[in-house]
């Protein structure tokens, strides 16, 4: 429920930003803005508000107004409101053909309010204006999480111990404990940048350091699309697990981690390893007979044990000791181990004001340009299977409510609201601008009812999209 919560809000406060940065140039250039709406109101609105007559009238659970209603005798303000439909929102602008305006509701003459009737650089500005507020409001949003918070990160220099390597990533060459140094000859400060540079960016020359020498890896061009089969195939395993046992809590696939061993810090009474005998301290070096010099190594054979007994061999005080373990079909042993932050140096960043805008603005440009690469993925089946809609959302958020993760997970969809809108499909922002620069170019406007059809293709394209990303959700749900 927390989950959902967040994410109603995250996308209700975007959508709210989004059609305010069109208001704004509309009403900046003397464009009148008949309607604000949060969601859509389809011959129904939960609220609707609207200033005429020196005061402001309210209605709740009211039918949208028609031509006959008194609010439409007052079309110089706008109406604000909220619809019933649980979906974007719109901001309806006079005398643009959009989702709101067909063709033939623009054959009167022209008007020096609407919309048509301004110079193309000022209808471009209101076209753009959400994108723009989308984009500059991600960027403030990180520059201010940065001046609250600060930045903590682990420098890749100082997982001295190596790192460990998925299947996936042991196919290309990898070895457990390799170090990397360099990839097509830059050097990855972190974890994040060796994931992004070999899958979103598909990077392909490796220098690691195993043991004392130096040993160049040449990964395969099809890296990210296998590792996006291996991940949807895991995340089925999970999905299939957790409809089994509502209470299940599902893992996520590990594909490089940092190389440390399990040490257990605390036990959970009436578990596995409490029945085992396992304290505080016990480092774990072995399940079944097969080594487990490390965290990823111990979690990954204990998924392979559901419901079943497994040895445990682990050392407590210098000495060597065993123990046997019934494992649920949850395949967890029911302790915390002791946090990667006890083995490597963080390092944390405090910023000024003045620092934190420009590392805001720095942070909110390199994750776009990320974003974007990942864009080569989704053109495959691979890719495609993993499009999610707002059931993939609502899992990018935490169970439990926490301020500093809502506000950076409400930029980064701020940026994909910018970039996906910025696409050049009819009815999207991206749409309205390709045909306004085709305008400069040619010096031609395309007609209303060229731009009627094309919307309408746009939308067909748009529905077909969402159908298919939620029904993902959908089918992973129910089949997978």
């Amino acid at each position: 429920m927390i989950q959902v919560i967040q994410v109603i809000l995250a996308l209700s406060f975007l959508v709210v930003i989004h059609e305010f940065g069109h208001f704004t140039f509309a009403r900046l250039f003397h464009v009148r803005v008949e309607k604000f709406y949060l969601f859509f109101d389809y011959k129904f609105s939960l609220f609707r508000a609207k200033r005429f007559d020196g005061k402001w009238h309210f209605r709740f659970f009211a039918p949208t107004a028609d031509e006959n209603d008194e609010w439409s005798k007052h079309p110089e303000t706008t109406e604000w409101g909220i619809g019933w439909i649980p979906f974007g929102g719109y901001c309806a602008i006079a005398g643009m053909v959009d989702e709101t305006h067909d063709a033939n509701s623009l054959s009167k003459e022209a008007q020096p309010w609407e919309f048509r009737q301004k110079n193309v650089w000022q209808r471009l500005l209101i076209i753009s204006g959400g994108i723009l507020v989308n984009f500059v409001a991600a960027l403030l949003i990180f520059g201010m999480l940065l001046y609250h918070w600060g930045s903590s990160s682990l420098p890749l220099r100082n997982i001295d111990s190596g790192l460990y390597y998925s299947a996936i990533l042991q196919e290309e060459g990898f070895e457990q404990q390799d170090r990397i140094l360099l990839i097509n000859d830059k050097e990855p400060e972190t974890l994040g940048d060796v994931v992004q540079w070999l899958i979103i960016e598909g990077q392909q020359n490796v220098v690691v350091l195993r043991g004392q020498d130096t040993v160049r890896l040449t990964m395969r061009a099809d890296l990210g699309n296998r590792y996006l089969a291996f991940q949807n195939d895991f995340d089925r395993k999970e999905r299939d697990k957790a409809r089994q046992d509502p209470t299940y809590q599902k893992d996520r696939f590990i594909l490089i981690d940092e190389f440390y061993p399990f040490v257990i810090d605390s036990v959970f009474p009436n578990t596995a390893a409490a029945n085992a005998g396992l304290q505080a301290g016990d480092s774990l070096t072995a399940i079944d007979g097969v080594a487990t010099p490390c965290v990823a190594m111990v979690k990954e054979q204990l998924r392979r044990h559901p419901c079943d007994s497994v040895q445990i061999t682990y050392h407590r005080g210098g000495e060597e000791q065993t123990a046997h373990a019934f494992l649920s079909d949850q395949c967890r042993l029911g302790v915390y181990e002791k946090s990667v932050l006890e083995y490597f140096a963080v390092e944390h960043k405090e910023y000024t004001f003045i620092e934190a805008i420009p590392a805001g603005i720095r942070y909110g440009w390199n994750y776009l340009k990320m974003y974007v690469k990942q864009f080569r993925l989704v053109f495959s089946k691979e890719g495609a299977q993993s499009l999610g809609g707002f059931g993939a959302i609502g899992q990018m958020f935490p169970q439990y409510w926490d301020w500093a993760t809502f506000w950076h997970m409400t930029a980064v969809l701020s940026l994909i609201l910018a970039f996906m809108n910025f696409l050049p499909i009819p009815g999207l922002d991206g749409g309205y601008i390709l045909f306004l620069l085709f305008e400069i170019v040619t010096r031609r406007q395309p007609s209303d009812k060229f731009l009627e059809r094309a919307n309408m293709v746009g939308w067909v394209i748009l529905i077909g999209l969402l159908l298919l990303a939620n029904g993902n959700d959908l089918m992973k749900w129910l089949f997978f």
